[in-house]
């Protein structure tokens, strides 16, 4: 795709947000899980800080990369199931 194809006004996360819808949906969950945690700080018990960061990091990459296996997993299905119906039915109709 070329520059001429998007809208002058929209911004590049704007853009891949629609190319791949599980990119936000990767970042909020990165940031809920980093900001709970975050949270959760204080009432830690006697477990210590670096063990307390290396789980909250953990938990954050892995729902990062449950998003973005989805998403991949999404557009697969996209590409390789749905367009080849799509295009199918086109010549089926012509």
């Amino acid at each position: 795709m070329s520059t001429v194809d998007y809208d002058e006004n929209e911004s590049k996360f704007m853009r891949k947000a629609k190319e791949n819808p599980f990119v936000p949906v990767g970042m909020a969950g990165f940031f809920a899980i980093v900001g709970y945690r975050l949270w959760k700080m204080k009432s830690r018990g006697d477990t210590k800080m670096s063990v307390h960061l290396i789980h909250m990091r953990v938990a954050a990459q892995g729902f990062v990369v449950g998003a973005m296996t989805v998403g991949v997993i999404y557009s697969m299905y996209r590409d390789y199931i749905v367009k080849p119906r799509e295009a199918q039915k086109a010549l089926d109709n012509k």
